[in-house]
């Protein structure tokens, strides 16, 4: 089988999905090809007749991740409880979606830093997408507590209602173990937060430009840093391990794009 593989979403020129799926069907031993394409959240359409006609697995990007969740016969349970979806597949005529970007990152973090979830104190800025599927696999993974600084209360609200151990950010200072900072609409103004120490980890999910003025900030601070490289790396790693069943090295993917 040639496996006919893409990434959609918008704006879509800067992905750098196509790199890592071709580099994964080298590492799994099979064919196929990759490629871009432009969809924006009002091709619903478009996107459910692609898949088994033109592809047969997607990455899925902003801002079609809810879309595409809408349009799944069947979804991986950290995709249900997000309501979005990054990886799609087709099987036997129905549409598959997962969802493997917060899984992703505590990969990423576990293999660069040693990073555990439990027992660490963890700040999130934002409560879109992104955020949501990092709170989740943070809470999966048993953070004991996730704290979220967004722009919009009602946001923040209702993404800390879903879970026990999640709540909105209070004046109480807290010695963060791990800082995400999923806002990109506002990743230059957002300050640096109290409790941060050597031994925190300060992410940026951007990864265009690999280093922004907050990471400066977090790296001035002393905090260990990094931008989303990591996390989209090991998240294709864990969305090919989906669409394939074969173990793909994130670390050797983080070196395709790097």
């Amino acid at each position: 089988m040639r496996w006919r593989l893409g990434v959609v979403g918008s704006p879509i020129a800067h992905s750098l999905s196509p790199q890592l799926h071709e580099a994964g069907l080298k590492l799994a031993g099979l064919e196929g090809a990759s490629e871009r394409v432009e969809l924006n959240a009002d091709d619903a359409t478009t996107l459910r007749e692609m898949m088994g006609r033109r592809f047969d697995a997607l990455s899925v990007t902003m801002p079609l991740k809810p879309v595409a969740a809408s349009l799944c016969d069947s979804l991986d349970d950290a995709a249900r409880r997000t309501g979005v979806v990054n990886s799609l597949l087709t099987r036997d005529g129905h549409l598959l979606g997962a969802c493997t970007d917060g899984a992703g990152l505590l990969a990423f973090l576990a293999h660069e830093y040693d990073f555990n979830a439990r027992g660490q104190h963890v700040l999130v800025l934002g409560a879109g997408g992104a955020a949501r599927e990092i709170v989740d696999a943070l809470v999966d993974a048993g953070a004991p507590s996730v704290s979220i600084l967004g722009r919009t209360s009602a946001r923040v609200a209702e993404l800390a209602s879903r879970y026990d151990n999640v709540v909105a950010l209070s004046d109480d200072e807290t010695d963060w173990g791990l800082i995400v900072n999923a806002t990109p609409a506002t990743r230059d103004a957002v300050p640096l937060v109290t409790g941060v120490s050597a031994e925190t980890i300060a992410v940026d999910i951007t990864y265009d430009p690999r280093q922004t003025p907050w990471r400066s900030l977090y790296d001035e601070a002393g905090c260990r840093t990094t931008n989303g490289l990591g996390m989209l790396a090991y998240q294709a790693a864990l969305q090919m391990k989906w669409w394939w069943d074969v173990d793909i090295d994130g670390a050797r993917l983080l070196e395709v794009i790097t």
